[in-house]
């Protein structure tokens, strides 16, 4: 078993791929059959496994969510009572209530098993820069 956090600097909303250093640590452990597990450590984040092959599939995700959940200041989220740390952040709790905040992913050859076209990404829910934190276990 092995553990790690690692850190995700954001500059807003969006998509931010960690594959490429997931799987280098991934490979250079002492794990080479075995269980990932990914945790991201707040609350206005998400994780998500998906298309990396195609830039426009991620702006599509953040279009599509920015008009599910719209900030706070949209009319039709007049209900909203948490609005005091602006009008992104309650509408980044939904987000991160909808989507995974952890993922499992099988590990063979000292490799995480992904799909061809399949990447390991963080979604910031959040207007402002932020350092994320997530912790990988590995057993």
């Amino acid at each position: 078993m092995v553990q790690k956090e690692f850190g995700v600097q954001t500059h807003g909303q969006g998509t931010y791929e960690l594959t490429r250093s997931i799987c280098d640590w991934v490979a250079a452990s002492s794990v080479s059959t075995g269980l990932l597990t990914l945790f991201v450590r707040h609350t206005s984040c998400s994780l998500m496994i998906q298309e990396n092959a195609d830039a426009e599939v991620q702006s599509d995700l953040l279009a599509y969510f920015s008009r599910l959940v719209p900030p706070s200041s949209d009319p039709a989220m007049s209900y909203l009572r948490h609005t005091y740390e602006g009008p992104d952040d309650m509408p980044a709790h939904i987000k991160a209530a909808i989507l995974p905040v952890s993922l499992t992913i099988p590990v063979s050859g000292g490799q995480p098993v992904l799909g061809t076209w399949q990447g390991i990404f963080l979604f910031e829910h959040r207007d402002a820069p932020h350092a994320r934190r997530i912790f990988a276990h590995l057993a």
